[in-house]
C-alpha cells in the first residue's frame, strides 16, 4: 500500500483533530507525550542518578511507604 506525501498529512490532521474532540487539547497533549521520542540515554542517566543510593536505602523506601 503506497500512501503519498498528502495522505499522511490529511492523516495526521484527522488523527489529532479527533483526539482534540475527544480528549481535550490538555489530554491531547498528554497523549502525543507519551509517544513522543525521547532524548538521551535512560540507563545511564538512571546509573548517574542512583548510583549513591544503597540497597538498604531502597528497603528502608519500600517500608516506610
Amino acid at each position: 500500500m503506497s500512501v503519498t506525501v498528502r495522505e499522511l498529512e490529511k492523516i495526521r490532521r484527522d488523527g489529532l483533530k479527533a483526539l482534540k474532540e475527544k480528549l481535550g487539547v490538555e489530554g491531547m497533549i498528554k497523549f502525543i507525550q507519551m509517544y513522543s521520542d525521547g532524548k538521551g540515554d535512560y540507563t545511564e542517566e538512571r546509573d548517574e542518578i542512583l548510583k549513591d543510593v544503597t540497597i538498604e536505602d531502597f528497603e528502608s523506601f519500600l517500608t516506610e511507604n
